[in-house]
């Protein structure tokens, strides 16, 4: 029975580095120890805005994903436009004229983590990365008039383009050139506080004849996921899915990767009169909202070579000559902040994926975003979390100790027995039995505790590497981000000396090899730590010294030597 807990103990340690090392390296972008390795896609600046695409006219709601086609109508290859940049307290976005497309999101109360004098860029536009948000409108039926796209030109209307002090708004209009007689106009309002921009879209129709548009809305991105931070963790830094999301009634939420567009393997649900999209990446999001009960068609692309997009198309029925026609949506671009993103649109908050770990993961953010409220730090919340959890399951923790302190009372008169039995296996494993049986000792009861936090911890570590709220947030002096490693490993250091100390305290195995293998497995285990973000390692060091603690008093009431 001691064999079989020895072996079971070492079998959860094993099943747990396993499980944590190919989330790191899922989590630092190197492929999963169970999947082969993904190509590695091209870089974006082969790709030029000027590259872009429009949506293929689609009557029929429900069809396949429309194809790119070259814009009809839209301006010429030459033009340019002018950059203008629109401020509130939170946001920076940058217009481009031509198209009318936001081009850059700058978020001023994140700051970024490679560099923290620098703020937090989402959309952007670079020779080697292009991430934008774009409208445009196309025809209803494939040959149809050309129509403003987000390769028209447009122009700005006057007025502020910075929040003044007192506002709570900000609003910025484009219009776009006639094409055809028929102009689109986009109205962007940004409010205080706020990463969501109401944009109001308006189809005119100056010309002499009726017209069927379809308005799409569609986020385009370079398949190359963000460049990890300099040194913050283990090869570079946690960083999660990069890739699309599409959420609708009938599919519930979706994630298409690139590879999916690459390979035509891209399953979604592709029409329904509710749903958004977004492009997801570690901590932000980005995602076009319509939350009125409009019918829609989602649709992804490859635009070239390693550019994507994803989209809704809205048929906007007939607008007749003279008339005009809204559309009102929403465009954010901000972190993903759970509580804010739920109130935003149905299943927003989803692109914040725990994974399968969600179960516990949700309730531990809960309790910690609350212990947070109360204490106003992260750090400390963190300990207050253990010192609840611990609360939680002391008595279950202490009837494992009792036992490992028994364990550890029997060690000298097992470690006898075995020496006169050594010859006969079988009559010593009886024998040991028998001495269990009397002194009433469970052989597999000290391992509950480590059963018991692996899969909190694990959960944990999703919250952590996942809570865009953990970036950049300070515990004490030297810990200036909990999500990401000790940049002195004390940290790592405290932890792996405790866990060396929580080890002595446990009962020695009779078997040479396992008492090595005793000190040495919880060793490598702690080397792990030295990577890990600094608010994962504070969890683990503030439970051991509490398990010590625990234990140690135990073992003091049995009259065992500590």
């Amino acid at each position: 029975m001691n064999d079989l807990r020895r072996t079971l103990l070492w079998s959860v340690f094993a099943v747990s580095l396993l499980m944590l090392w190919d989330g790191w390296l899922r989590h630092t972008g190197q492929p999963s120890l169970f999947t082969p390795a993904a190509t590695a896609p091209a870089s974006a600046a082969a790709s030029a805005a000027g590259g872009t695409s429009v949506p293929q006219a689609s009557a029929a709601l429900g069809g396949a994903a429309p194809a790119p086609v070259a814009a009809a109508g839209s301006a010429p290859a030459a033009a340019k436009g002018e950059l203008i940049t629109v401020r509130s307290d939170v946001l920076a976005l940058t217009f481009d004229t031509l198209g009318g497309s936001v081009v850059k999101a700058e978020l001023l109360k994140h700051r970024d983590q490679d560099d923290t004098s620098k703020n937090m860029l989402v959309l952007n536009q670079t020779p080697s990365h292009i991430y934008l948000a774009q409208s445009g409108l196309v025809g209803q039926v494939a040959g149809d008039a050309g129509l403003p796209t987000h390769k028209t030109l447009f122009v700005p209307a006057a007025g502020e383009r910075t929040l003044a002090d007192g506002a709570e708004q900000v609003v910025f209009k484009l219009e776009s050139l006639p094409v055809g007689g028929v102009k689109l106009v986009k109205t962007f309002t940004l409010k205080r506080g706020d990463y969501a921009i109401d944009v109001k879209q308006e189809v005119v129709n100056a010309s002499a004849a009726a017209i069927k548009p379809q308005l799409y809305v569609q986020i385009e991105r370079d398949g190359t996921p963000p460049a990890a931070p300099s040194g913050p963790a283990f090869m570079g830094g946690p960083q999660a899915y990069t890739g699309m999301a599409i959420y609708s009634a009938k599919g519930k939420y979706q994630k298409i990767d690139f590879k999916h567009i690459e390979e035509n393997k891209a399953e979604f649900e592709k029409a329904d009169n509710n749903g958004w999209v977004a492009m997801v990446q570690h901590h932000f999001a980005t995602a076009w909202l319509q939350n009125d009960a409009v019918n829609r068609e989602f649709f992804v692309q490859k635009v070239d070579t390693n550019l994507y997009a994803t989209g809704m198309l809205f048929p906007l029925g007939e607008v007749a000559a003279g008339q005009t026609k809204v559309l009102d949506t929403k465009l954010f671009v901000g972190p993903q902040d759970e509580s804010r993103l739920s109130e935003l649109a149905p299943g927003l908050e989803l692109v914040k994926d725990y994974g399968w770990t969600t179960i516990m993961a949700k309730p531990l953010y809960w309790l910690l975003k609350h212990l947070h409220g109360l204490i106003g730090n992260w750090g400390w919340a963190i300990v207050a979390l253990v010192v609840l959890l611990k609360a939680a399951f002391y008595w279950l923790n202490a009837s494992a100790y009792r036992s490992m302190a028994k364990m550890k009372a029997l060690n000298p008169r097992i470690q006898t027995m075995r020496e006169n039995l050594k010859d006969d296996p079988q009559k010593m494993q009886q024998e040991m039995l028998k001495i269990y049986r009397e002194e009433k000792v469970n052989p597999i009861g000290g391992c509950l505790p480590i059963l018991i936090q692996i899969p909190v911890f694990i959960a944990l570590y999703s919250v952590l590497s996942s809570s865009v709220e953990i970036r950049n947030a300070p515990w004490i002096g030297w810990i200036t981000d909990l999500s990401v490693k000790d940049p002195f490993f004390v940290l790592p250091a405290l932890m792996t000396a405790s866990t060396m100390l929580q080890t002595w305290l446990n009962p020695t195995p009779p078997d040479p090899i396992q008492a090595k293998m005793m000190w040495i497995m919880p060793l490598l285990f702690s080397v792990m730590f030295f990577f890990f973000p600094a608010g994962l390692v504070l969890y683990w060091f503030t439970n051991n010294v509490l398990s010590i603690a625990q234990q140690w008093m135990i073992n003091k009431q049995l009259g065992v030597k500590n």
